[in-house]
């Protein structure tokens, strides 16, 4: 029996399957299609192209089972071949067994490992970068693209890395890399629901409802239009190119955080000036770099001529507050913690409007995407995601001395605010 690839697959991605430009670039909403748009081509393609490998990727290795390791799987069966494939778990690869063909999934957790990925037979052409938005760095996604697809392919093979995301943030770097500046060798697109011929009334009416409820969370994951992030935690916030000097005035007081960081985590330094009185936060400078040792901090505070100021930093760091002391920090002081610390934290700087300068950059991300847990029911927990929330980290910590400044008035005891929580 044969079968009508538009019947399978449905309407509105015949440009997105047919592109063979070097960086095929699809965000869309929720029920729009694209991942499993994508993983049906994928499956077509490497049946189409005898010598074809592919290689897929997520921000973290364990989450491709229950997606795109699921999602390859399902297209293998809705295009009725996955009798052709073996699966395997561990380790995680799908094998075209009439030509042993292959297709391996990877973790951007593991970047250098991740770079040197190669196949046995044929050339690895094809790479899918599935829910791009979790690559927080451009230099990890630098590091793979110059390294796999890589060399001469014959045709009629070509090379592509595709990349699928829902955008809920305009001020990723995918936006910046790939949708503000129109380039040859890139093809992007923008999907949504109304393109879902699959989608039944009840589907298309959580959508009303939430174009009805929520117009914010509806153009982005209704529309696929570039947004923020549902359960965002400081929402009073904007980019704003401030002149420092006008932070130089009595009602103003500035206040340094630090977060350690070496590896995956970057070390996050932040600058921001307060005015009580008026309830705003202005936010100037910072440092958000990974690898950083203890001399490299040292070295990049003093550079920005922050040695001598009063900096709280992480107190789950002893030794490296120690070490920063003794290489000339010698203000640093560790954060205090206390009974519910983070969530007290949160709530107090959320008392203020944030104000950040355009060349923060990482705070404007981490203030885009700093979000609170989803329960089980899709509605928000009291607890922070663990993850964008380096620079909002050392915010909190540098905001326990905040609790204690109010302009033309006595300072307080620090013990009191131990005993009622801290930060």
């Amino acid at each position: 029996m044969t079968y009508r690839l538009s019947s399978i697959v449905g309407q509105g991605y015949d440009d997105f399957w047919n592109c063979q430009k070097r960086y095929r670039v699809i965000k869309g909403g929720k029920g729009s299609k694209k991942s499993s748009t994508t993983a049906l081509n994928l499956i077509y393609r490497l049946i189409k192209y005898p010598q074809s490998n592919i290689l897929v990727v997520r921000a973290v290795m364990n989450t491709h089972r229950d997606s795109t390791f699921a999602q390859l799987k399902w297209a293998q069966q809705r295009l009725g071949v996955e009798n052709l494939f073996k699966n395997n778990i561990s380790p995680m690869e799908m094998v075209y067994l009439p030509t042993g063909q292959k297709i391996l999934f990877r973790g951007f957790d593991d970047v250098l490992k991740l770079a040197s990925t190669t196949v046995e037979k044929g050339y690895l052409c094809f790479v899918w970068i599935e829910e791009a938005y979790e690559i927080e760095n451009e230099a990890d996604f630098e590091k793979l693209d110059l390294s796999v697809p890589r060399g001469y392919v014959p045709p009629p093979l070509f090379k592509q890395v595709t990349l699928t995301f829902n955008p809920w943030n305009e001020h990723h770097w995918l936006k910046k890399r790939f949708f503000d500046i129109k380039r040859p060798n890139t093809a992007t697109y923008t999907t949504n629901y109304l393109i879902n011929e699959f989608l039944d009334a009840t589907d298309i009416e959580v959508f009303n409802r939430l174009k009805r409820e929520n117009p914010r969370r509806y153009a982005v994951a209704g529309l696929g239009e570039w947004g923020t992030t549902e359960g965002l935690i400081y929402e009073n916030w904007q980019v704003k190119d401030f002149d420092k000097t006008l932070l130089n005035n009595p009602n103003f007081k500035n206040y340094f955080g630090l977060d350690y960081g070496y590896s995956n985590d970057p070390t996050a330094f932040i600058a921001f000036s307060v005015n009580n009185k008026a309830k705003e936060i202005y936010v100037f400078d910072e440092i958000y770099k990974t690898k950083m040792l203890n001399c490299d901090i040292a070295a990049a505070i003093k550079n920005k001529g922050y040695a001598k100021e009063r900096i709280r930093a992480d107190s789950a760091e002893p030794k490296s507050n120690d070490d920063l002391r003794r290489l000339g920090i010698a203000r640093i002081s560790p954060s205090v913690k206390g009974k519910d610390s983070l969530l007290n934290g949160i709530s107090k700087i959320q008392e203020y409007k944030i104000f950040v300068k355009p060349q923060c950059v990482n705070t404007i991300a981490e203030l885009s995407s700093y979000c609170w847990k989803q329960g089980s029911n899709g509605n928000g927990r009291n607890e922070p995601c663990d993850k964008n929330n380096h620079l909002m980290d050392a915010m909190r910590y540098a905001f326990y001395d905040v609790k204690n400044h109010t302009p033309n008035a006595p300072q307080k005891k620090a013990e009191y605010y131990i005993t009622q929580g801290g930060f």
